[in-house]
């Protein structure tokens, strides 16, 4: 499955954008709509995923009350960083839990891959904290990156593990059929949210060729 990333600041065209995709992720450190529009992204009925990056322009308190809303309108998962304080982890995965939401905890290195073993340990600590999804995002400087990356869907369990930067695009066509939850794609060419981002019409067009061929 393709989630969509769509960081678009706009109301009407966000609350479009998400109905034209099986499942979408509403960046709202990006979008940074108020409580009473995030409420009607996320009961307006689609698989939706809630994202609120920390961020220098808003306060924890605004990062919690929009995830809160997001959790209790609807989203299907709600993605909490990994080293986000303990208290606040807490607050989101009991609200999430009495809402049936899905927790993902996420980790994202921006200057490398680590290795494989520490990437394991990684893993092994989303779960621990409370992860329903562990998501794993590295930067791939070399290919073997990649490698390390991919290896980690081996243990079976529901794992997103991606590469951000060009080498690492390889991975987010591979993913799907390495048995990942979900990978990510742009809404198009101009609004990616990550290095190295595919458009969801490029990705799905080369995974559907994969598929039949």
């Amino acid at each position: 499955m393709i989630c969509v990333s769509i960081s678009e600041s706009n109301f009407e065209k966000c609350l479009e954008l998400v109905k034209k995709f099986e499942l979408a992720e509403v960046r709202l450190d990006l979008c940074r709509f108020n409580t009473s529009q995030i409420e009607k992204i996320f009961s307006s009925g689609q698989r939706l995923i809630a994202t609120y990056r920390p961020s220098k322009e808003v306060t924890e308190k605004e990062r919690a009350e929009g995830l809160l809303a997001a959790i209790r309108s609807g989203a299907k998962y709600v993605d909490v960083e990994i080293e986000t304080d303990y208290a606040f982890k807490h607050n989101i995965i009991t609200e999430a839990v009495l809402h049936n939401c899905d927790v993902i905890i996420s980790y994202h290195n921006f200057e490398h891959t680590p290795t494989l073993e520490q990437l394991k340990i990684v893993i092994n600590q989303c779960f621990d904290m409370g992860a329903n999804v562990a998501k794993v995002a590295c930067m791939v400087n070399e290919p073997s990156d990649n490698a390390r990356l991919l290896a980690l869907y081996q243990s079976g369990k529901r794992i997103v593990a991606l590469g951000m930067g060009e080498l690492g695009k390889i991975s987010r066509i591979a993913a799907p059929f390495m048995g990942a939850e979900f990978t990510f794609a742009s809404a198009n060419d101009e609004f990616s949210t990550a290095p190295g981002q595919i458009s969801y019409y490029k990705l799905n067009t080369i995974i559907e060729l994969l598929k039949n061929s």
